[in-house]
């Protein structure tokens, strides 16, 4: 799923739907098909579109959501919010790869995607080990009043899909939340705004 996560939230291949909470419906919404947009373009970029065909299939049939994974991950700290959640079926079991942030630290997990089960124990780093840039937007993702869960809610209801993938990126000094969804055979990109990320 790495190769897709960065298809979809680097290159911006991906249909996009831009919205702005508090979740109103999508302004507009550009869908294309999933093998279109995962053509490779040249030889140097090229991506392996049966791999990205099976993980794709792989999350199709996973019985635990990405909601329900950030859902267990929040729950292993006291506390603790959901920073970026990623879809990897290449591992045995497919997991959901969740990063939590919890006072001073940032815990990575690997959630079963048929059990719900940690796999493989948990790592924390210190938030002072990441970029001052990265600290910045977990700081402001700190005090805002909506969550990651929240924008994937709406992107899977604006979409009518699954949410495979989530996280934060920041664009000409705003904070938004990019929400990748599977809805049919379509890949769609959702960025949210949320409220007050831009003062901060």
């Amino acid at each position: 799923m790495r190769a897709l996560r960065y298809l979809a939230l680097g290159t911006r291949l991906l249909a996009t739907a831009v919205l702005a909470l508090p979740f109103a419906a999508p302004a507009h919404a550009i869908t294309s098909s999933a093998a279109a947009a995962l053509t490779p373009r040249d030889n140097d970029n090229a991506l392996d579109v049966h791999a990205v065909r099976r993980e794709l299939d792989s999350f199709q049939a996973a019985q635990i959501s990405l909601r329900k994974a950030m859902a267990i991950a929040e729950a292993l700290h006291s506390g603790a919010i959901t920073a970026d959640i990623s879809f990897d079926g290449a591992s045995l079991p497919a997991v959901y790869r969740v990063k939590t942030m919890q006072q001073d630290r940032i815990w990575h997990h690997a959630i079963d995607a048929a059990t719900g089960e940690v796999v493989g124990g948990e790592a924390a780093s210190p938030l002072t080990s990441l970029g001052a840039e990265d600290r910045g937007n977990l700081v402001v993702l700190r005090a805002l009043r909506h969550r990651l869960s929240d924008a994937v809610r709406v992107a899977e209801r604006s979409t009518s899909g699954k949410a495979i993938s989530g996280g934060l990126m920041r664009e000409r000094g705003k904070l938004n939340f990019v929400i990748v969804v599977l809805a049919g055979s379509d890949l769609k990109e959702v960025i949210l705004e949320p409220p007050g990320a831009r003062r901060r």
